[in-house]
């Protein structure tokens, strides 16, 4: 296992800019290059719970992870590279109208941590995410989140193996989440 240091956090948050910079400038098929063809990208709900009076007086009474839906309720997204190359495709399209014309987004990406993972050659690394979204000179959005990935070394590159992104909105009032995080 390699050991946590500033230069590893520093290539991390380099790569984390260069994939922010890549989706805002609509790269979107060099983007799928920083993924593996074996990812997991999924945006659970977020929903109220009913306070659990076993936990209480304890973190886990408060945790995040019990506001999220768990695989028994749907997410708003759970994809596969397959998946995502249709979403990235698909903004190429001139009937697509959801992509056409396409949406004006800016990511700002902070709070990067590493940490060890215990899958071989991987990292765990949290980010928070703030997206503008801006669409049809009226429609103005800001998307807040926090990321939860598994990068992967291959050949020397990090790659996305698998992505959660924590919404923190409660009800989505923005026009889309095909926008990707």
């Amino acid at each position: 296992m390699t050991e946590i240091n500033r230069d590893l956090i520093s290539d991390v948050e380099q790569f984390y800019f260069r994939e922010a910079r890549m989706l805002d400038n609509r790269e979107y098929q060099q983007w799928l290059r920083l993924v593996t063809t074996d990812v997991e990208y999924r945006v659970p709900v977020r929903y109220i719970p009913q306070p659990d009076p076993k936990k209480k007086e304890t973190e886990a009474f408060l945790g995040v992870e019990q506001e999220l839906s768990q695989g028994l309720e749907p997410d708003f997204r759970k994809e596969n590279f397959f998946i995502l190359s249709l979403r990235a495709m698909r903004a190429f399209k001139l009937n697509s109208w959801t992509d056409n014309p396409p949406a004006r987004t800016r990511r700002f990406i902070s709070n990067v941590e590493v940490l060890p993972s215990d899958q071989e050659g991987c990292y765990e690394a949290y980010s928070n995410t703030m997206i503008y979204f801006s669409r049809h000179q009226k429609e103005n959005h800001t998307f807040t989140a926090q990321r939860k990935d598994l990068l992967r070394v291959e050949k020397g590159e990090f790659k996305i193996a698998k992505r959660e992104v924590i919404i923190d909105w409660n009800v989505v009032t923005g026009p889309s989440l095909s926008i990707f995080y």
